[in-house]
């Protein structure tokens, strides 16, 4: 063996034991009480009081993305940030340009991440079009690895994604076992309430972007879609659910055997819309909004019942520079947060202020969500076989967010002075220490592309991996 972790407390998805991990080649090879190995170069990790816990897997970020000619946060800053924070794996987006090639988008994509990713990553194609060639390309993709596509329900131009073209896409699911995840917001609603709005933000601030997405054009498209995937009886993924009666809609959905999953993030569970009154509050704009205590609640509530299956971040970083330039127009802000940092410690001190079981937690963060996108059980999990992707993890360390202190370019946090109890103090990609007390110590480019395999839910085509409670 080449690493052995020793006297920490593994804990998965489903269960918790007190155990040494023996890591060999990149893999675990062996969990079990008092590992021995008589390799001269074996490499010993005493994590006694600390949890050794599957690295994270953040399955929505959006990377070195450009927006009016800015960017954002790179590859690699942000991928060693999120190795600091504990997380070895993300999924980010290749969109298609309008009206070409689906494959084109995924492989250029690819090619511009390749030899700059600090830990493993995969990709979401995003639909932008509906033709006989996507449907192809969207076949030949999940063959190829590519099994989750994202569509618009919330623009009328770009990459808006029309009923017709979402029915389509999720018809196809049905037979080829890919997901089909949807950024629900009703796009012609939206477009009036900006109108009405936009001319106000001199007066309002940043609470006109608020007002501009209210809480009904998010449930109601939820309902749309999954309406569309109970006919189709296909795939459906809802991404970045912010609102009570959204949870309450997938609810339904679920009791009436609807194959329909539902991610949340971090921003949604742990602020409120009132940061839009603030001052700086344009620096919290993202879409959909921060909404109110209510719905804040009610997303736990989702968690706790397992209404919500993942807690991925939606990270998109812009300066406070960036976010400056807005004018006093809200629909000028670069909407985004960055998140992938500190999305596990975080949602760790959340987790476990409500009472929430550290096996939930592991569930909703990295088990749940390998499992959806196909990573299972090469991620996700300590199990024997699987990557020895790791977070080593002190459940007592107490830590004063400070954006100072993190990886990240970003030069602020919406997390900023919240008091966290419980941080990643060694991350560890495929057998290598990756990252140690808030310091990257890896390598920029060695994170892998990670092919992914259809999850086949409800297509009677595959028995699916079933997620954890």
């Amino acid at each position: 063996m080449d690493l052995i972790i020793k006297n920490g407390k593994v804990v998965t998805a489903e269960k918790t034991l007190v155990a040494d991990v023996g890591i060999e080649k990149g893999k675990i090879k062996a969990i079990g009480k008092n590992i021995k190995c008589a390799c001269p170069d074996v490499k010993i990790i005493d994590a006694k009081g600390m949890l050794v816990m599957p690295g994270g897997v953040d399955v929505h970020v959006h990377l070195n993305l450009f927006v009016s000619n800015t960017c954002s946060e790179e590859w690699d800053t942000a991928t060693a940030g999120a190795a600091c924070g504990g997380v070895t794996t993300v999924i980010d987006f290749a969109y298609q340009e309008l009206g070409g090639s689906l494959k084109k988008a995924v492989e250029d994509r690819q090619a511009d991440a390749s030899g700059k990713v600090c830990i493993d990553y995969s990709l979401h194609a995003g639909i932008t079009d509906w033709n006989d060639n996507v449907k192809t390309e969207m076949n030949t993709l999940v063959e190829e690895g590519i099994t989750s596509f994202k569509m618009h329900m919330d623009r009328k131009e770009g990459c808006m994604s029309d009923d017709g073209m979402l029915f389509q896409a999720l018809e196809e699911t049905r037979k080829n076992g890919a997901l089909i995840m949807v950024h629900a917001e009703n796009a012609f609603v939206l477009e009036l309430l900006i109108a009405r709005y936009r001319p106000q933000t001199k007066t309002l601030g940043a609470w006109a972007h608020a007002l501009s997405r209210p809480c009904f054009i998010e449930y109601e498209a939820i309902q749309r879609a999954i309406t569309w995937a109970e006919v189709t009886k296909g795939l459906l993924y809802i991404v970045h659910v912010s609102t009570g009666e959204g949870v309450e809609v997938i609810k339904q959905g679920k009791k009436r055997g609807v194959n329909v999953w539902a991610e949340t993030c971090p921003q949604y569970l742990l602020l409120t819309d009132e940061v839009y009154k603030r001052k700086d509050g344009h620096l919290y704009a993202c879409c959909p909004p921060i909404r109110t205590k209510h719905d804040k609640e009610r997303l736990w509530e989702g968690i706790i019942k397992g209404e919500i299956q993942v807690i991925a971040t939606d990270s998109c970083a812009f300066t406070k520079k960036q976010k400056d330039a807005w004018e006093g127009d809200f629909t000028k802000i670069p909407y985004g947060l960055p998140g992938a940092e500190l999305r596990i410690p975080t949602m760790w001190s959340a987790f476990r202020k409500r009472k929430i079981s550290m096996n939930k937690f592991v569930s909703l963060v990295a088990t749940n969500p390998a499992k959806l996108f196909g990573l299972y059980p090469q991620k996700g999990t300590v199990e024997m076989g699987s990557d020895a992707d790791i977070v080593i993890f002190d459940p007592k360390k107490k830590v004063t967010v400070d954006w100072r202190d993190l990886v990240s370019k970003c030069d602020w946090t919406p997390y900023q002075g919240m008091e966290l109890t419980g941080y990643p103090v060694i991350t560890i990609l495929r057998g290598e220490v990756i990252a140690k007390d808030g310091k990257f110590v890896g390598k920029v480019g060695r994170g892998r592309f990670l092919g992914s395999s259809p999850i086949f839910y409800g297509t009677g085509r595959g028995k699916g991996s079933g997620l954890s409670a």
